[in-house]
């Protein structure tokens, strides 16, 4: 497999007093792109979030190379042994545990820094548990004009653990039009889904232990989600990437009788809204949300907020 890499990657440069952003697999060995290896092979040193990880992954491609420890806790300090290194002309990569650095593992500040050095970073991309799980929920449209889902989404990661920050987060969660990409691990996924039910008929896509072994990917309903968790041990094993599906565009051209539940669905999301913000953006994010008329929506919210007087 070396080899192969230096076939297909050796023909291109990779210069030194650079930074290399290495995506490593999030749990399928076999997931590594042969660059990513190729790097590995050339680089001076390995920047890694763990270097006993690191050690036995580059151990089962057959590769030793110097390791320096940049995770969570030392990565500013780190990162100025990093630039020290690049100034003196190495190549130095950096991975972290599993997937793509930088985005919620450690490697922003690092990044920040060199970048803040005028030193060059280059990405090497990669597994993602983010684009895993979103390439199985079929909930991303390009396109909105031809379907009913919104397109684009949003990364959400790792949710505040509590207090405001988490209950504004969920906030926001509940009020994303588009769809939304969370991360967990399996300590804090029972309390994940219980505020996550909550979101009643929204549909949810699990990835639990993506590319492992025991890997499963399914989809339900928000509501079920802590029956499904108690139904079996194993489903709260692992490491989980969760896509929130998108708010469904709601059909102007409905039934009566699904316009009244529309109403009443309009109503609830208004009245929520003109409790945390004015009434012209509680308005414009109904219509996001829904797909109804503005003008109905914002006699709606004025009837709201004069019944309250």
């Amino acid at each position: 497999m070396n080899a192969a890499a230096k076939w297909v990657a050796g023909g291109q440069t990779y210069p030194p007093s650079t930074l290399y952003v290495v995506a490593t697999p999030i749990g399928n060995l076999a997931d590594i792109s042969l660059r990513a290896l190729y790097l590995l092979g050339l680089a001076d040193t390995i920047a890694c979030e763990d270097t006993r990880h690191t050690g036995q992954l580059l151990h089962a491609y057959g590769l030793h190379k110097p390791l320096m420890a940049l995770h969570e806790h030392n990565e500013s300090e780190a990162a100025q042994s990093v630039i020290a290194k690049l100034q003196a002309g190495e190549r130095v990569a950096y991975v972290s545990d599993a997937g793509t650095p930088a985005v919620s593992d450690p490697g922003s500040r690092l990044v920040a820094a060199v970048t803040t050095a005028g030193l060059r970073v280059v990405p090497l991309p990669g597994a993602s548990s983010v684009t895993a799980v979103l390439s199985v929920a079929g909930c991303v449209a390009a396109d909105t004009s031809r379907g009913s889902q919104v397109a684009g989404f949003v990364f959400a990661g790792f949710l505040p653990t509590k207090g405001a920050d988490r209950a504004n987060a969920l906030k926001q969660l509940a009020l994303e039009p588009k769809a939304v990409v969370i991360l967990e691990a399996p300590h804090r996924i029972e309390v994940l889904f219980k505020d996550l039910s909550e979101l009643g008929t929204r549909k949810v896509t699990i990835g639990r232990e993506l590319t492992k072994q025991f890997e499963s990917v399914i989809t339900m309903p928000a509501s079920a989600l802590t029956n499904w968790l108690a139904s079996k041990a194993d489903n709260a094993r692992g490491e989980f990437a969760i896509a929130l599906h998108p708010q469904p565009l709601l059909d102007k051209a409905s039934s009566s009788a699904a316009d009244t539940a529309i109403t009443t669905t309009a109503a609830a999301l208004l009245t929520r809204l003109l409790q945390e913000v004015p009434l012209k953006t509680a308005v414009q994010v109904a219509v996001d949300v829904s797909g109804l008329a503005k003008n109905d929506l914002y006699d709606q919210a004025l009837l709201l907020k004069n019944s309250k007087r």
